[in-house]
């Protein structure tokens, strides 16, 4: 039987009460409440004790994989968090010297490390309790990067439902890429020329980045409703005003600017190079494709091979088929479920894609600069 993703989604991700509310915030808790993992009573329910997801979940659980590793979750934490203070420590010792862009670099870095704990928070890979997990998501993403948690989830969530889905994954519908032949033939103007060389401006296009993400997170409090906009609001002010002061106290006006676009910059090229190879150049579906969950996760997902430096530079992103597969699987298990994984979709006739990182760039880039193409003048 075949089994639509987004209704078997919805089943899972729909189990929390009332918190928080809001437009923006109404899949923040379905997000939170599993990130996007099917149990394997949901797989039971949506698609039968039979279907291929619903073998291969009770396989992952019986290896204990879905398992919380809350001590290694623990001491990542409490690393990143000495690494980051010890950053802007660094930074007041330094003080007014251009010595500071290394100091700006090590910041973009930390600030990309933090990102990546709060992706996991958001998934609830790092404690199974929804209320945990949102506060330690709002102190990592609002007041630890400048990101706001819920808007981040709200997005994120839709991803993981409709993987390189056009018209649904708004990883897809992007403004400044072209990512289906319809957007580039559709476009006109600045626009169109964009798009034309975008293969070429894509990685400096990153340097923008942060600064687009914190934008967003602005603009999606500005409209959400009173009680969760509260709480978020009031800790991305915080980080904000904190930085902002830092940055402008211990700095002259010049390199205070050149600081921020650094620190920045970088921070922007990191997190998105993080998160390019994943689904760049893979296949994009439509949503009246009959794939099930489990075809639909794999064929659009790319992992990138490498060792223990990959998975600390990533941030477990590189196994990007067993996380589409299992979102609130613990980072520390990805690797471990990898070879499970790997064996059961060359049973089931499924492309189990992997890339190294260099490789997963290049055919990203080859697909960006093939779309681009169809923006004739």
């Amino acid at each position: 039987m075949s089994w639509r993703p987004r209704a078997v989604v919805r089943g899972e991700l729909c189990r929390g009460r009332a918190w928080p509310s809001g437009r923006i915030y109404r899949s923040v808790e379905a997000a939170i409440s599993g990130g996007t993992e099917v149990t394997t009573a949901d797989a039971a329910a949506g698609a039968g004790r039979g279907s291929d997801y619903a073998r291969l979940s009770r396989a992952v659980r019986r290896a204990g994989l879905l398992d919380r590793r809350s001590g290694d979750y623990a001491w990542r934490i409490a690393v990143t968090v000495l690494l980051l203070a010890a950053g802007w420590a660094v930074f007041v010792v330094v003080g007014d010297s251009w010595w500071q862009l290394a100091v700006a670099a090590f910041l973009a870095v930390m600030f990309t490390q933090v990102g990546f704990l709060g992706h996991d928070a958001g998934h609830r890979q790092i404690c199974a309790a929804r209320r945990p997990s949102y506060v330690l998501g709002l102190l990592l993403g609002n007041l630890g990067v400048g990101l706001s948690f819920g808007w981040w989830v709200a997005k994120h969530n839709q991803h993981h439902a409709h993987p390189n889905t056009e018209g649904a994954d708004p990883d897809v519908m992007l403004q400044a890429l072209a990512m289906t032949p319809g957007q580039a033939a559709a476009s006109r103007g600045l626009a169109r020329a964009v798009f034309r060389w975008q293969a070429f401006l894509f990685f400096p296009m990153l340097l923008g980045e942060a600064f687009s993400v914190h934008a967003a997170s602005i603009r999606a409090l500005a409209s959400a409703s009173r009680r969760p906009r509260g709480a978020e609001a009031a800790l991305l002010a915080v980080h904000f005003t904190a930085y902002l002061t830092a940055v402008f106290v211990v700095l002259s006006p010049v390199k205070a600017v050149v600081f921020i676009l650094v620190q920045q910059g970088l921070f922007g090229v990191y997190l998105g190079a993080s998160f390019a190879p994943n689904h760049k150049g893979m296949p994009i579906l439509r949503r009246q494709d009959e794939h099930d969950f489990l075809r639909r996760q794999v064929l659009t997902s790319r992992n990138i091979r490498g060792n223990w430096l990959t998975d600390l530079a990533l941030g477990g992103l590189n196994y990007q088929i067993e996380h589409h597969l299992f979102p609130s699987m613990p980072r520390p298990n990805l690797r471990r479920s990898q070879p499970l994984i790997s064996q059961f979709c060359r049973q089931h006739g499924l492309p189990y894609t992997q890339a190294s990182l260099l490789g997963s760039y290049a055919q990203a880039l080859r697909y960006l600069h093939a779309i681009g193409a169809q923006a004739t003048p």
